[in-house]
């Protein structure tokens, strides 16, 4: 940036700032002139983007490939009801074009993959990570390292939450030095499965937004070689340790990871297609005409107790969650006709192949779960 000279509007704008000794015009001319790349404008994305705007962060990068849906207003702070079905990075733009209107915002309307995340993260000076899923946190911890560039990591799940920085130049570990290999697929249920609570993101999103005014500014201790751990319910934090592995396959002294993969398929994930069979599947209108019928199938709803609160088919049959459906097997019948439903139909595809390798065979899952079922048979459903 070429003029790093602070106007008489940014003066007043930023004058809390300016007034601290550990920032003043020096470090607030740092923050003018540096630049931070958001991978995912989502919950934790929305504070970060806030909280840098606010902070005068020169150039902001939003990279999200999403529109923004009702069921994020709930923690996703930056984006409102007049922009549900908005892409996500141009309900952000505009709320940061308000809140301030100083700083230079670029939106990458884009899924991040292997072949377009060096060029997106080349031109910023820090990168946050504000993903929610596995192959997108490897590749961003693998294009940071290549590049010398610190990544501000977190994570949330329900009640708690995670955050460091991950900056291997600096002396620091990587993310594949903390996670040296991806869980299992459908081990660690999404946010969409298992909830989160919503100020969750908050909190672990101004942490980030936090390391990232420090290591711009180069004041404090930032997070490097620290986990921070934060439980909402018992409002306790804690901290780990890091260290780096020495044997890491992307920062070790003589890597083997040179090159970003196909992160998919390392971390297992198999593209959606029809796994079961059609045999296997039966659509959310054709389960309610055999409802009608005198062969009506037995219904089992394979979600939480508290999803089941929310909303359900009439006449469901049995409520087994997925993760103890396993040790509940004595409870079904194989010689029944049985429909397996859940929320989107991602999980009752698990218990279908779970069944049928238990034994069972008169089988059919429901494509789309209740989800669909609202949107193609009971309008009246909620949806969540």
């Amino acid at each position: 940036m070429s003029d790093l000279k602070l106007s008489n509007e940014e003066i007043a704008r930023y004058s809390r700032h300016l007034i601290m000794p550990e920032v003043g015009m020096t470090g607030q001319r740092k923050l003018k002139q540096g630049s931070v790349l958001l991978i995912g404008t989502g919950g934790l994305g929305s504070p970060l983007a806030l909280y840098l705007a606010a902070a005068g962060v020169g150039h902001i990068g939003l990279v999200d490939f999403d529109v923004v849906d009702s069921s994020n207003l709930q923690r996703q702070i930056v984006h409102g009801t007049s922009t549900v079905g908005l892409a996500k990075t141009e309900s952000a733009k505009r709320r940061l074009a308000d809140l301030n209107p100083l700083v230079e915002v670029t939106t990458y309307e884009t899924q991040i993959t292997s072949e377009n995340a060096l060029d997106l993260m080349r031109p910023y000076d820090v990168i946050i990570d504000g993903t929610d899923n596995f192959p997108t946190r490897y590749l961003t911890n693998d294009a940071a390292v290549m590049l010398g560039k610190p990544n501000i990591y977190g994570s949330i799940f329900r009640f708690e939450g995670q955050a460091t920085v991950f900056h291997p130049k600096e002396g620091g570990p990587c993310y594949r030095c903390l996670y040296p290999e991806p869980p299992p697929p459908g081990l660690v249920p999404s946010c969409a499965e298992g909830g989160v609570l919503g100020v969750l993101p908050g909190v672990i999103g101004t942490i980030q937004a936090t390391e990232a005014i420090k290591l711009l500014t180069g004041i404090g201790d930032p997070l490097i070689g620290r986990l921070m751990l934060y439980d909402a319910l018992s409002m306790r934090f804690r901290e780990l340790k890091l260290r780096r592995n020495p044997a890491c396959p992307v920062c070790s002294e003589y890597p083997t990871v040179t090159e970003l993969m196909d992160y998919d398929h390392f971390c297992g994930i198999i593209p959606e297609v029809n796994t079961l069979g059609s045999q296997y599947e039966i659509t959310p209108r054709e389960l309610a005409a055999l409802l009608q019928t005198d062969d009506r199938p037995y219904l089992l709803d394979v979600r939480n107790p508290n999803e089941v609160a929310i909303a359900s088919i009439p006449g469901t049959d049995k409520v087994i969650p997925v993760d103890q459906l396993a040790e509940r097997l004595n409870e079904l019948d194989t010689s029944l006709e049985m429909v397996v439903y859940c929320r989107s139909g991602v999980r009752s595809g698990r218990a279908v192949d779970l069944l049928k390798s238990a034994g069972f065979r008169k089988l059919k899952n429901m494509v789309g779960g209740i989800l669909r079922w609202a949107d193609d048979v009971d309008t009246s459903v909620a949806k969540y």
